[in-house]
C-alpha cells in the first residue's frame, strides 16, 4: 500500500509541474502540382490505367441527342434553365407516386452552355456535376408566394409548370401575377413541387422550400434523369416563352 501513496504522490508532483507545450515558430511552404511532377509519375500505374481512361472518353464522347441551337445561362430567364426545368418536371411526373404540378432549378447549379450539335454524357456531367437527387415537395401556396418574391428580387430562376409577373421586384398575389398550370396561386391550397434535395434544405436563399409539408425522395440522381429524359424526347431544345416575368438584376 506504500508503494502506491508514493507512486501517488510522484505522478501529483509531475502532472503539477508540467506546463502545457505551445508552438512559438511555424515555418511552411507552398508546393505547386503541377507538370513538374509528371516526370515521377508511376508508368505502371498509367500503364495500368490507359484503356480504363479510353474506355470512359469514348462513352463520355457518346452522343445521347442532338441540339438544334445552343443553350444558354444567364438571368432572368434563358434556354438552358428552361430546358432543366421541364426535364426535371417531365420526369418527376413519371416517377412522383403523386401528380407534380411544378419544377424548381437554380441558376447556380447550370455551371456550363450547351452548343448546338450533338448533345454527349460529358455534357450533361458537365452542367450538372452533383450527385443531387429529386424531390418531390408538398408545399402551400403561401410558402411558394414568398418563393416567388425571392425569384422576382433576386432577378429569377429556373421554373416550369409555373408562371411569375413582377411588378418592380415584387410579385403582388392580389393581382393573381403567379399562376400554377394556368391557374392562379391559391394560398391555402396544396401544390408539389419537383427540385433537388439540396434547395429543398432552404440553399441558395430558397428558404421557403424549407416549409414543406412533406418530401418523396426519388432517391435518383437529377443528372442520371436528365440522361434519360434526353434519350427519350433525342431533340434538345427550348424556348424562351415569359414564363419568368422579373427584371434582370446587376
Amino acid at each position: 500500500m506504500k508503494n502506491w501513496w508514493l507512486l501517488l504522490g510522484l505522478m501529483t508532483t509531475l502532472l503539477a509541474c508540467h506546463r502545457p507545450a505551445k508552438i512559438v515558430e511555424a515555418q511552411g511552404e507552398v508546393i505547386l502540382i503541377d507538370s513538374t511532377f509528371d516526370a515521377i509519375q508511376d508508368s505502371d500505374y498509367v500503364a495500368y490505367i490507359a484503356p480504363i481512361k479510353a474506355d470512359l472518353e469514348r462513352e463520355l464522347n457518346t452522343p445521347i441527342g442532338y441540339a438544334p441551337v445552343a443553350l444558354e445561362v444567364h438571368k432572368p430567364e434563358c434556354t438552358m434553365l428552361n430546358w432543366a426545368s421541364d426535364a426535371l418536371l417531365a420526369m418527376a411526373r413519371q416517377l412522383s407516386p403523386e401528380p407534380v404540378d411544378v419544377a424548381v432549378v437554380n441558376i447556380g447549379g447550370m455551371r456550363c452552355e450547351w452548343p448546338a450539335g450533338d448533345i454527349t454524357f460529358r455534357h450533361v456531367f458537365e452542367l450538372m456535376p452533383f450527385d443531387n437527387m429529386l424531390v418531390v415537395l408538398t408545399m402551400k401556396g403561401s410558402d411558394l408566394q414568398q418563393l416567388c418574391e425571392i425569384f422576382a428580387y433576386g432577378g429569377g430562376q429556373g421554373i416550369a409548370g409555373m408562371r411569375i409577373k413582377a411588378v418592380g421586384d415584387r410579385v403582388m398575389q392580389q393581382e393573381a401575377l403567379v399562376t400554377i398550370n394556368g391557374k392562379p396561386l391559391e394560398m391555402e391550397k396544396t401544390y408539389t413541387v419537383a427540385t433537388s434535395d439540396y434547395l429543398s434544405q432552404g440553399n441558395d436563399g430558397m428558404l421557403p422550400l424549407k416549409n414543406y409539408i412533406k418530401c418523396w425522395n426519388s432517391e435518383q440522381k437529377i443528372r442520371d434523369l436528365y440522361i434519360e429524359y434526353i434519350k427519350q424526347v433525342k431533340t434538345v431544345q427550348a424556348k424562351v416563352d415569359g414564363r419568368m416575368g422579373v427584371s434582370p438584376r446587376p
